[in-house]
């Protein structure tokens, strides 16, 4: 990656003149089966490119009440393009169809109008739980049939595919617009790309613009994001097995509340049952060198990625133990 870095061809990509960020976009595109992209610098960028492109100041878009939109972008819908979210919960934040058609509104002039239906796969505050197929094609008939839009925010598209064995072309084609990171699980250093049709992307593009992402010769950070998607999305699968042998071992400890079965990709969520908060959990464990981060009162996430081997794992249990066996 960074030999991809050093090596660059760079141009002005507000000009679309960087050469490097026009082969990323063109083969993110591909991948999605969509018609083209555009690159970002962040996932909440891109995630509020799309509502912006789908959506008029004044509507309602229905998301999951837990979904990073929600909870993880500054209020950045109502502050940027004038959007109300409308949250419906789901079961480990899996959406069906009949709750999405329950959540449309518009039918009456005192009603907000829904213009936009996101979903997030794999979802984060949910343990990276992965969206089922033909559930997402479930909603996507109910979002059609009443002429919305669907946008999918799939920062770990890569890890649902993986985990699910379905291509992340088939699911890109329930939505119009899909955001996929480049920094996660694929280990770049920065950016996202929004990916859809080529009229969505040419206003997407004034949205980035108009957001503070225009970039000059950003060919440098694209390089480690093409070399990224091209060679890391095969090593997915040992990040979900790491989070297996961690979320095995975790559960075991006795200040530990933790279901293994339900580790689908590489979030591993628990909460700590003994009256310590997550915070003071998580500064006893930095101590002996295990980080990880609150999700809650009591409830913490660990993350697996590239970085990590299997005897990382081993050693972090090892130094976590006495923090959370008790």
């Amino acid at each position: 990656m960074m030999d991809a870095i050093m090596h660059a061809e760079v141009g002005d990509d507000v000009f679309g003149e960087d050469p490097t960020v026009q082969k990323l976009e063109k083969e993110v595109a591909s991948l999605l089966g969509k018609e083209a992209a555009v690159y970002v610098p962040s996932g909440t960028m891109s995630n509020q490119m799309a509502l912006r492109v789908h959506s008029q100041p004044g509507d309602e878009v229905i998301l999951e009440g837990d979904a990073h939109i929600r909870h993880y972008e500054g209020a950045a819908a109502a502050g940027l393009s004038g959007l109300q979210l409308y949250p419906v919960y789901g079961d480990r934040g899996i959406l069906n169809a009949s709750q999405v058609a329950a959540a449309v509104r518009g039918q009456h002039d005192w009603d907000p109008q829904t213009s936009l239906v996101c979903l997030e796969n794999t979802h984060n505050r949910a343990g990276g739980t992965v969206y089922p197929l033909e559930t997402v094609r479930a909603i996507s008939d109910v979002a059609r049939e009443n002429g919305l839009a669907m946008h999918l925010d799939g920062a770990r598209l890569w890890n649902a595919s993986v985990a699910s064995g379905t291509s992340e072309a088939d699911f890109a084609a329930c939505f119009d617009t899909i955001s996929v990171c480049f920094s996660k699980g694929l280990g770049a250093p920065i950016g996202s790309a929004l990916v859809g049709s080529e009229e969505h992307m040419a206003k997407a593009r004034r949205a980035r613009k108009a957001f503070g992402g225009g970039m000059r010769q950003v060919g440098l950070i694209a390089a480690a994001a093409l070399h990224a998607l091209r060679h890391h999305r095969s090593d997915l699968a040992k990040d979900h097995d790491h989070a297996q042998t961690l979320a095995d071992g975790l559960a075991g400890f006795g200040s530990v509340s933790l279901d293994p079965a339900q580790v689908e990709t590489n979030i591993v969520m628990f909460d700590v049952t003994d009256g310590r908060t997550a915070l003071e959990v998580l500064s006893e464990l930095e101590a002996v060198g295990v980080r990880m981060v609150p999700f809650g009162p009591t409830r913490i996430r660990a993350t697996t990625h590239r970085d990590l081997a299997s005897e990382d794992i081993s050693q972090a249990l090892i130094q976590a133990e006495p923090v959370l066996n008790r």
